[in-house]
């Protein structure tokens, strides 16, 4: 029945699914702009989340959420996820409900539409290949993350092929204990099956994504910088499911 599916699914993919989400990244990067210029980047981001919101839909992507009462909309977090697929981005973008940041490769700052839309919006770009310059982006960040407005890190860095996670890269931690932030661990489950890393082959199911309790980060410095890191990972691994 699955093959069945699969074949079916194929026209839809390459006829509707594929060309909407180009059109429409177009569509809600130039919305996104105008909205940033002509009212203020909070209203400017609101056009992300219709975005990923109808990608989500259109899959179709299903998904359960659960930690949300762990979020305070008043309070500033420095957000550290698993990355396992693109669909992450649709996942956290669309439905996690807070005003955030985004860190990102500068590589995606090249995207017609999305990559000027992000900038406009806040995000940040990073070159990883230049530390001087990455440094200077997250000085830049800093600024940013105050009144409720919190910044998401996807600390592996890149998508897992296995969704086993990956070593950390220090920055989010560093910055969470630079501006006294508590980090938010969240664990996305399942979207890798739905589209797998280094890969077009789309596919529906059920994904997840778990918000757990922030961590206090008072008792952390940059001498035990590691140990907050390992703790960060091991909450977001006790809720990954590998398949």
């Amino acid at each position: 029945m699955k093959n069945i599916i699969y074949l079916l699914y194929q026209p839809y993919k390459f006829l509707v699914l594929f060309p909407y989400v180009a059109v429409s990244t177009l569509f809600f990067g130039v919305s996104a702009v105008l909205l940033s210029v002509i009212i203020n980047q909070k209203i400017g981001s609101l056009s992300g989340v219709v975005w990923a919101r109808l990608i989500g839909w259109l899959t179709p992507m299903f998904f359960t959420i659960e930690g949300r009462g762990n979020i305070n909309k008043n309070q500033s977090y420095v957000i550290v996820s698993n990355h396992q697929s693109q669909y992450d981005i649709i996942m956290v973008y669309g439905w996690i409900g807070v005003d955030f940041k985004w860190v990102m490769k500068q590589e995606l700052r090249k995207v017609p539409a999305l990559g000027i839309a992000c900038e406009k919006i806040g995000h940040i770009y990073i070159d990883r290949s230049n530390t001087e310059a990455a440094l200077n982006s997250i000085n830049t960040a800093k600024k940013k993350i105050k009144n409720g407005t919190s910044v998401l890190f996807f600390p592996e860095g890149t998508r897992s092929e296995d969704g086993k996670l990956m070593p950390f890269k220090k920055g989010a931690f560093k910055m969470a204990i630079d501006l006294g932030l508590p980090i938010l661990p969240i664990s996305i489950n399942g979207t890798r099956e739905i589209l797998p890393p280094k890969s077009m082959n789309l596919f529906p199911g059920k994904a997840g994504m778990t918000i757990h309790k922030p961590i206090d980060i008072s008792d952390y410095n940059d001498g035990n910088l590691n140990d907050l890191i390992n703790k960060t990972m091991n909450i977001i691994e006790s809720t990954i499911i590998l398949k």
